[in-house]
């Protein structure tokens, strides 16, 4: 019989935050301890306007750095000034969940912020008062999926991490468990 891969962060989370977490915060339940839910990860291709051969690389790119693949977003309205008509493709977006989930947490904090330019800490006050954080990357390249060679347009994405958490305090008390490195 083989055996089931789970990722690290998983692992990390169901042996040490977990009771952590439940220690921190008394929770008399098990099901209140709160847990990651979702990943979604979302790039802006404002120039696929022009030339839909842009919004092909940005799909690429997302799947590469996701592992799954990604769904084109369409714009809502119709703005003139920025020559967008409704229904267009300007962007795409992936929900990550489970496995993937856990491995893209696990890339992003490893890899992908250490070798952001300049980087002091994430800011500790993108909380939305639900449990939810968000936060944004200025471009792609950090992550080591993607070859610097091959890249036409750097794009940049945000990241929104979902949990279950009731508070900001807990969320971010969570997150810091999975190693977010946030500037005090």
């Amino acid at each position: 019989m083989s055996e089931t891969y789970e990722p690290r962060m998983k692992t990390r989370y169901r042996e040490l935050i977990r009771p952590k977490m439940q220690e921190q915060f008394s929770y008399s339940n098990a099901m209140q301890i709160p847990r990651l839910d979702k990943v979604v990860v979302n790039m802006g291709v404002g120039e696929a306007v022009g030339d839909s051969k842009k919004l092909a690389s940005a799909l690429e790119a997302l799947t590469l750095i996701s592992g799954q693949k990604p769904v084109a977003t369409k714009a809502k309205n119709s703005i003139a000034g920025f020559k967008i008509r409704e229904g267009m493709s300007v962007g795409c977006k992936v929900t990550l969940r489970k496995s993937h989930m856990y491995e893209f947490i696990d890339r992003l904090v490893t890899i992908a912020l250490p070798r952001v330019k300049d980087f002091r800490g994430l800011n500790g006050k993108s909380f939305d008062g639900r449990g939810n954080y968000a936060m944004g990357l200025k471009e792609h390249l950090v992550f080591p999926e993607i070859d610097y060679d091959k890249v036409d347009t750097i794009w940049g994405m945000d990241i929104v991490v979902c949990t279950t958490a009731q508070t900001n305090d807990e969320a971010k008390a969570l997150l810091k468990e999975f190693d977010f490195p946030f500037r005090n």
